[in-house]
Order: C-alpha cells, then structure tokens, then sequence
C-alpha cells in the first residue's frame, strides 16, 4: 500500500516493492512536482547563488579555481549548514561535513596567505571572516 498525496499519477499495484523501502514514482506535473523541486534546492548551493559568490570574490571573469574563488564557495556552504545545524542540532552527519568543509577552507586560506598576503587580507575582509 502506497501513500499518494496528490493523487496526480498512477500507483502500482501489482509488484510490491521490498519491504522497509520506500516507493518514490517519478513526478513530473503539479504540486508534488513543486515540493520535489523546493526540497532538493533548499539546502544546496544552485546554480545562481555560486555564479554570484564567483562574480564577487573572483580575479577575472572566467575564474573559477583561484583560491579566492574556493573559498568563497567554501564560506557560503558553511553559512547555509550552519544555518541549517542552528535548527537541528542532532544531524551530526552535517556537522562532520561542515568540521571538512571548515578544515579545507583553512588550508585554501593558508595557501593564500602564504603566496599572496594582500589577496588574503582583501579577502577576509570581503568575507568578514576572522584571522
């Protein structure tokens, strides 16, 4: 037996699926269409919003690797997790991502400020990050 919400597609009746698992069918119209797309773009960084952390922290207009650039992104993942760690405080799988994500933020910074000390400061600054 299969729980169907928005009755907008048809549900199987004739193979089970194995038991503990669960059936998702493909949706592709109406309101489960909008709630997939909400769920799986909430939480991640989407196209828009690493275009604009590029054009804001990068060197030229095609740079996409430079330090800078991969720290930015780093920073702006670990904004949207800790956000996300401040409402449940129990997902300590994200909390290991984020303690990585912060560790390799670390070493891009140190990278950084060993090669080009005046890159680095601007951008901490630019980031209102700490020392």
């Amino acid at each position: 037996m299969y729980l169907d919400l928005t009755r907008m597609y048809e549900i199987p009746t004739a193979a089970e699926p194995p038991r503990g698992s669960l059936f998702l069918p493909q949706v592709t119209t109406g309101l489960a269409l909008f709630v997939n797309i909400c769920y799986s773009t909430r939480h991640m960084l989407t196209a828009r919003k690493k275009a604009n952390v590029i054009k804001d922290v990068a060197r030229t207009d095609s740079d996409t690797g430079s330090p800078e650039v991969q720290v930015g992104l780093l920073t702006r993942k670990i904004n949207d997790l800790a956000a996300h760690l401040k409402k449940n405080p129990k997902d300590l799988h994200s909390r290991r991502g984020l303690l990585g994500m912060v560790a390799d933020r670390r070493s891009h910074l140190k990278y950084l400020e060993k090669k080009n000390k005046r890159a680095y400061n601007a951008l901490l600054k630019k980031l209102d990050l700490k020392k």
